[in-house]
């Protein structure tokens, strides 16, 4: 049995004050997730639609579930009633279709752009050039049901420890461009989200409010 009440707390005690932490419960089970829960963690991320509706039926309301996976527009209107974050938004059309199910859900739904900035071809996301135009071509400011509060990267996978730091710092960099250009006076768009079990340390020196842990806290995923 995993000491999640430990490992949760190893992890939070090593956060500045600015740092929130996600944890990412995909594939563990309620037990996992009631025990971070009893030691006060409240934010979440999955990444399976299925798989969180049985968990937000299951689990106490207050929870905040963030979607952390890459997320195909057919699979919007499921999660849209209840999701608090989709952190991961990559393209336009997905902005649209959050936004045309949250208008159905009367509800706001809280986004990140997703960033490529890591050397692997594998990962998702705008480049910084397809993020920048997205933002100057201005459509997103129509879609009312839909809030963008930042940004969110993955590193490249590799112990190049500086190579990690520069990818941080390459995105921080970005956000505050993009911050002084469109959002210099919306206090919502704040979040920089980077930072995973292997990597959060570097992270939380390089501009990182948001980390994203999982295996570290409920150890390896029960598929």
């Amino acid at each position: 049995m995993v000491d999640v009440a430990k490992n949760l707390h190893e992890v939070l005690n090593n956060l500045p004050e600015k740092v929130r932490l996600v944890a990412i419960s995909k594939f563990h089970p309620n037990e996992y997730i009631e025990a971070a829960y009893n030691e006060g963690q409240r934010v979440f991320g999955e990444s399976h639609e299925q798989e969180l509706k049985k968990k937000v039926e299951t689990l106490p309301k207050d929870i905040e579930w963030h979607f952390i996976g890459h997320l195909q527009t057919n699979k919007v209107k499921y999660i849209a009633p209840y999701i608090s974050m989709i952190e991961a938004c990559d393209s336009l059309k997905l902005m649209k279709e959050i936004n045309k199910q949250a208008a159905k859900n009367n509800r706001v739904i809280k986004i990140l752009l997703e960033l490529h900035i890591a050397e692997e071809e594998a990962k998702y996301g705008l480049t910084l050039d397809e993020c920048r135009q997205l933002l100057a071509e201005g459509e997103w400011r129509e879609l009312k049901n839909v809030q963008i509060c930042g940004l969110m990267m993955m590193a490249s996978f590799t112990d190049n420890e500086q190579q990690i730091a520069n990818e941080f710092d390459l995105a921080n960099s970005f956000f505050n461009e993009i911050k002084a250009e469109y959002f210099a006076n919306d206090s919502s768009f704040c979040e920089r989200s980077w930072g995973m079990s292997n990597d959060y340390k570097i992270a939380i020196h390089h501009g990182s409010t948001m980390v994203r842990v999982g295996t570290f806290i409920f150890g390896p995923r029960v598929y």
